[in-house]
């Protein structure tokens, strides 16, 4: 059977962004009638990252502060001597995290644990229409 290919969209703030995309990606998985295989998410992109969580208002708290301690927005990054836009904290949380979840597929849903849901990370410090590609293998 040929890739199944999609995308979702997502506007973001100039902030640390942490947005739910599971059941974008659910819906996708449903509507291509994929039942076992696996899903790749991507997305394009140098300051933008997926990972998973369990989306709760307290870890995601949690998240954005230990993102702050490992990549702090407000310390010297040569990036910003180069292009002057002030990111360069932004490139190297993306990089930390990656650009792409694999996924297996079992019964038509994602393999995700209880508590765990997909959610992109956009760490830009500007408003940003992020695109992730979605491709479903059977």
């Amino acid at each position: 059977m040929p890739v199944k290919h999609g995308q979702i969209f997502e506007n973001t703030t100039a902030e640390t962004d942490v947005i739910d995309i599971t059941y974008k990606v659910e819906r996708e998985i449903g509507a291509s009638g994929v039942t076992n295989g696996a899903v790749i998410l991507f997305v394009p992109g140098s300051t933008g990252a997926l990972t998973t969580i369990e989306f709760e208002s307290g870890v995601v708290s949690d998240l954005k502060k230990a993102i702050e301690r490992v990549a702090p927005e407000d310390i010297y990054y040569e990036h910003n001597e180069r292009w002057g836009d002030g990111n360069g904290y932004s490139h190297v949380r993306a990089a930390i995290f990656g650009a792409s979840l694999h996924i297996p597929i079992v019964g038509g849903h994602m393999t995700l644990g209880t508590w765990q849901q997909i959610v992109l990370l956009d760490f830009d410090n500007r408003p940003r229409k992020r695109q992730i590609e979605v491709q479903i293998f059977e």
